[in-house]
This record gives C-alpha cells, sequence and structure tokens, in this order.
C-alpha cells in the first residue's frame, strides 16, 4: 500500500498523524504504526481501495447534549470525603473495607456535614489473582468487586474460633493481604451458599426471588461473567493463569465447545458466583440507601476505569467490542519522558456506541445505579485514546478518535435516567477546546490544587470555574503534607520513574510552588502558619492543611473533596504511578481506624472548616436548571 493510500485510511478512521513529545514538539506517526493501529481497529487493510478521502466527519456544528445537574445545586455548594473502601480498617472487617464500612462511613459523613461520599472503582477484578489489585486494571467494569461484600451481614453466617483468628491476623496488616482476603472470604462464602438456598425463613433482604430477578435482568454478561469467574479459578488450580490468554486455546472463546461442556459439568458453581455479584449489588444498594437516610444529597460518587484488564471478563466475554491488538496509554510527556502504556483495554471506536444497549450506555450505567455522581477517570477518552500497539513502545503510539457525540448524548441519557451528576477527569495532555465541550455538556471539571497553577502561581479561589469538583490531591499523589514536603518527587527518583536531571528540576520548582501556595493562600486571608519550612513539624503541617482545604472551600466550585489520608495523616502513598513490583499500589491501609476516626482531631478541623465555609442549606431550596447553575 502506497504511503498516500495508507495515510487516506489512517485519517478516514481517526488515527491522528502527529502525537506530541515532551519538548512540545509535535512527531509525525509513522507509517509502521499507522497500520498496526488499524489492524488493532480491525480495519482491513485492503479497504485503502475503496476508501474515500478525508477524516471523520466533524461534529462541532452539533448542539451538545447537556448531563444531569441536582436541582439544589443551584442554591448551594457542596462537600463530600473521597476515599479508597479497601484502605478502611474497622474492628468488624475481615481486612479489607467492605460494604458495611460504607455504610458505616455514610452515617459518619452525614454526621459531619458531608453530602457525597466519593470511592475507588468497584468494578470486578481478576477474582482467581487478587493480587492484581489495581481498581483502575479490572476485569469488568459492568460487574462489582466481589471481595467488598460483608460476609458477616449475609444471612445464615456464624462464626467461629479459627475464622476469627484468621480475621484478627487479616485486620492486622498495614497493606490488605489480597490473596488471604479472597481466600478466607472465598470459603466462607462457599459454605454458606447451600445453607442460603434452603433457608426456611428469607431475610427480606436477600430474598430467593430478588435473586432470579437479578439473574434475569442480569442475562448473558451476568452469565458469562460469572462463567469466567468460575472459569478462571478452575484454571488457576491446574496451574495456568488466572487471565484468559494463558489458558488453552479451546478455553479463550466464550462459546467453544469446552467452555460450554465445562459450564454444564460446573452450573452450580457458575450460580454461586451470580449469587455473589448478587451480594454485592444489595449490599452496594443498602449503602447507598444509608447514605441517603444519613442526609448526603448526592450519595455516592463512583469512579469509572478507563478500560479494563486484556485479559479479563470484559474481554473474554465479548471479543468483538474490544481492541485486541493495542492497549491504552498515554504519549511521552516531562513526567514520564518514555510515554506510558497502561496495558488496558478499550472499546473500539465502531462498537462503543452502537445499538440502543451500547456497551458505553450499559458501562456507565451500571455504576449509576447506585450512585449520585460518577467520575470519568480520563475524560478526554470521550473523544480520543492514545493507543499503544502490542509489542510496541508508548512513543510508536498515536491518538485515535472516537465518537464523542454519541458518547455526550449517552451520558445525557443515563444521568437524566439515574438523576446521577457526572465529573470528568481531564488532566495532563488534553484537546485545547475539550474542557469547553466538557462544560456545555454539564460535566463538571476535577481540579486539583497542585494543577491549578499558572505564571504567576497557584490561582486564586475566583479563578476555578463553578461547574467543577475541587481537591488537594487524589489516590495518584501524595498528601498535602507529602506534596509539601515534596515526597512524591522523592518516590519518583527512588523507583526510577525520572531521571537525576529533571528530579533536580522538579526539587527547584516545588521550592518555588511552596513560596506560592503560601501567597495564594495570604491573597485568600487565610492563616499560614508559623515555621512553614520545607521541614516543617507535623502540627505545622496540619494547620497547612486546614487552611489550603478552607481554601479550596472557598471556591465557586459546587463540589469539593476531602480526601481520608489528609484527615489521617498518612504517610504512604495510595499509588505511586509509574511503578508495579517496586512499591504495593493499591494496598496501604490507613493509619486509623473508623472506630478512631470520630475523635481526630485533624477530621474535626477540617470538616468544622468546610461546614463555616459551605454551610448547608437544606430547606427552601430555589429550584433551578442547569443554565443558571453555569452563570452564578
Amino acid at each position: 500500500m502506497r504511503s498516500a493510500e495508507l495515510d487516506r485510511l489512517a485519517r478516514r478512521h481517526g488515527i491522528s498523524p502527529t502525537r506530541p513529545s515532551p519538548d512540545n514538539r509535535e512527531v509525525a506517526i509513522s507509517n509502521e504504526a499507522k497500520r498496526k493501529i488499524l489492524s488493532a481497529l480491525k480495519v482491513d487493510l485492503s479497504e485503502a481501495a475503496r476508501a474515500e478521502d478525508g477524516a471523520l466527519p466533524p461534529e462541532a456544528d452539533k448542539k451538545i447534549p447537556t448531563s444531569f445537574l441536582p436541582d439544589f445545586l443551584a442554591g448551594t455548594r457542596v462537600w463530600g470525603i473521597a476515599l479508597q473502601l479497601y484502605e478502611l480498617r474497622s474492628d468488624r472487617n475481615w481486612g479489607i473495607g467492605d460494604f458495611e464500612d460504607l455504610a458505616a462511613m455514610a452515617d459518619l459523613a452525614g454526621s459531619l456535614g458531608a453530602d457525597f461520599i466519593g470511592l475507588n472503582p468497584l468494578h470486578a477484578p481478576l477474582l482467581a489473582d487478587p493480587e492484581r489489585c489495581s481498581p483502575y486494571e479490572p476485569s469488568n467494569r459492568q460487574h462489582l468487586n466481589t471481595l467488598y461484600i460483608a460476609v458477616d451481614r449475609v444471612p445464615g453466617f456464624a462464626g467461629n474460633a479459627e475464622l476469627e483468628a484468621q480475621l484478627k491476623r487479616l485486620r492486622r496488616t498495614d497493606l490488605v493481604d489480597y490473596a488471604g482476603v479472597a481466600r478466607t472470604k472465598l470459603r466462607a462464602l462457599r459454605s454458606l451458599w447451600p445453607v442460603w438456598q434452603v433457608q426456611a425463613k428469607p431475610d427480606k433482604d436477600y430474598r430467593p426471588a430478588d435473586f432470579a430477578a437479578f439473574v434475569q435482568q442480569g442475562g448473558e454478561s451476568l452469565r458469562r461473567h460469572a462463567l469466567f469467574d468460575c472459569l478462571s479459578l478452575s484454571m488457576v488450580e491446574r496451574g495456568a493463569g488466572a487471565g484468559w490468554q494463558a489458558w488453552p486455546a479451546d478455553f479463550q472463546r466464550f462459546d467453544s465447545a469446552a467452555v460450554i461442556a465445562f459450564e454444564r459439568r460446573h452450573a452450580d458453581d457458575v450460580r454461586f458466583h451470580m449469587w455473589l455479584q448478587w451480594l454485592a449489588h444489595r449490599q452496594l444498594l443498602q449503602a447507598a440507601e444509608r447514605a441517603e437516610k444519613a442526609g448526603l444529597r448526592l450519595g455516592l460518587y463512583l469512579d469509572l476505569a478507563v478500560g479494563e484488564a486484556i485479559d479479563g471478563s470484559a474481554t473474554w466475554s465479548e471479543p468483538d467490542v474490544y481492541l485486541s491488538e493495542a492497549t491504552i496509554g498515554s504519549p511521552p510527556d516531562p513526567f514520564a519522558v518514555e510515554g506510558q502504556d497502561w496495558h488496558l483495554a478499550g472499546f473500539l471506536p465502531s462498537t462503543i456506541a452502537a445499538g440502543d444497549a451500547s456497551p458505553y450506555r450499559r458501562m456507565v450505567s451500571a455504576a449509576m445505579r447506585y450512585a449520585g455522581a460518577i467520575r470519568i477517570d480520563h475524560a478526554p477518552a470521550i473523544r480520543r485514546l492514545f493507543l499503544v500497539p502490542l509489542g510496541s513502545r508508548p512513543e510508536d503510539g498515536a491518538y485515535v478518535s472516537y465518537p464523542q457525540h454519541r458518547l455526550l448524548e449517552i451520558l445525557s441519557e443515563a444521568s437524566t435516567e439515574h438523576r446521577c451528576l457526572v465529573i470528568g477527569e481531564a488532566l495532563g495532555m488534553i484537546p485545547a477546546d475539550l474542557p469547553d465541550d466538557l462544560e456545555a455538556a454539564h460535566i463538571l471539571s476535577y481540579r486539583i490544587l497542585s494543577y491549578e497553577q499558572d505564571e504567576k502561581g497557584f490561582k486564586p479561589v475566583d479563578a476555578y470555574p463553578p461547574l467543577a469538583l475541587a481537591c488537594i490531591s487524589t489516590h495518584d499523589h501524595q498528601t498535602l503534607a507529602g506534596w509539601w514536603r515534596a515526597a512524591d518527587i522523592d518516590d519518583r527518583r527512588d523507583h526510577g520513574i525520572v531521571p537525576p536531571d529533571l528530579t533536580a528540576k522538579h526539587l527547584e520548582n516545588r521550592r518555588r510552588e511552596r513560596r506560592h501556595l503560601k501567597a495564594a493562600l495570604k491573597a485568600a486571608g487565610l492563616d499560614v502558619p508559623a515555621g512553614l519550612t520545607a521541614r516543617a513539624s507535623r502540627e505545622t503541617l496540619r494547620k497547612l492543611t486546614v487552611s489550603a482545604y478552607r481554601f479550596i472551600a472557598r471556591t465557586p466550585s459546587l463540589l469539593v473533596a476531602v480526601r481520608l489520608a489528609d484527615l489521617t495523616d498518612e504517610k504512604k502513598p495510595t499509588n505511586i504511578p509509574g511503578t508495579s513490583d517496586s512499591y504495593p499500589n493499591w494496598k496501604p491501609k490507613l493509619s486509623v481506624s473508623m472506630e478512631e476516626m470520630g475523635s481526630s482531631p485533624l477530621m474535626e478541623r477540617v470538616t468544622e472548616a468546610m461546614l463555616e465555609e459551605r454551610p448547608q442549606h437544606r430547606a427552601g431550596r430555589e429550584r433551578m436548571d442547569g443554565r443558571r447553575i453555569l452563570n452564578r
């Protein structure tokens, strides 16, 4: 195929001809990369002979559909608590935070005056390989993480001395022992399954008729996911991997004769895994109901991962809707000079929005059914994804366009149906006009304090947009105290993510940022504690934390998220992006138990600041539409 023909074909299928570089140059995409990405998009290269010249049709002239905004946000600004569910410690959980802990957290948040609880993705993981614990590499985004089931709340559960000894060991660890948690929970739940089926007096919250209805509603998606989990556990027992790409060839398709025969032999086990999904569903619904009763007007705020494991349930169950020869990543930038390959499977642009029950609609609705708000991780995926061909380096990848207008339509329809607010995380290298499109769609932007800077320093409070969620940090960052100490820069150096010459530049920049933050706090009329040096004391940094939260609480942004790890003074980061084996990502527990949180001095000071800066207005709310909110 001649180069001109290849260029036309690539352009027709939304492949950008260039990508950015760390030094702000545009680098041309090679012909070899174009061929590989076209193959990943399942394009027959012989199509070039029939392809019409020209790019994908523009969508700019179409009216942007708007997503749901709660009426009460027209008259008030609210705040909530953001946390990782697994990190919660309690005297009753099984070594990992669970849905009962979430319900208790809703009670606590309500008593503090919060209006939402922000959570990590609750998507189903690879259950047979619990050490693959990143919530952003799920097995399937349409189903739930059954490790969050509160087993002691399941009808028929009865503990014993041996089990309690195991649970004490699991609770004592500072890192979540995912393998131990999975082994203990699955064993206990498997023993409860036959007991539950023959119970004389069904529990009102766990009735067999409701389970039957759940199975019917879940349809093929639920059946295939349960079958995958059952088969995956069986393969691990045989010595194969948990992911389907490591299985014998005759098991790599859900509709093969070998898989059909396996399902016939293991029908009860498959139904057991459907039951686990139902238990998770029931308990998450109960947590959402507790949040509503506790007065949280938004309730639960759930996170959506940008993709799924390449060898998980989703790609096995629906191979025709996923990319199979390229993974999602990001191009080289100043903080990851070689680029990143996130090893995640993404939807094909041609299938993502196809049909009334499109893959995207099913995925977002799966979260919205429990939530008052969802956060779309890497919201630029609504317009484009950076794809890395299998076997290639990230620098050999390219951006590929997605049907933005149709995806915004789906978000509008689903959010209105479920009365669910939408937040879009769009950080890093993004199209210049994308934030305007998301704002027009009533999708809240995601504003992190350390990112809200320009050449003059930190932006003042009134520079934040109303249609936004403001926060100090996220799971990918150190706490504010850690950021002040430059612990994040030290981490990137120590784990070999950034070379020494860049580390020196980053440290110099952090010294400047510390001066700018103090100046921004002073300009906002906030307290800047004495002794606030690079090596400030713990108490001084606590005072800084309170002032910083007052700062973002004073912004016009409708939502503010208070990170629980800030309130418990955590020293270990949740996740260090760019690491895998060198740091225990997604495993550190909080240093404070839930039973102790209510007496935490820092929690009390920050929540008092939130209520002073964002007093609740629960009565006499004026009903307004989204346009009034945008024009406040």
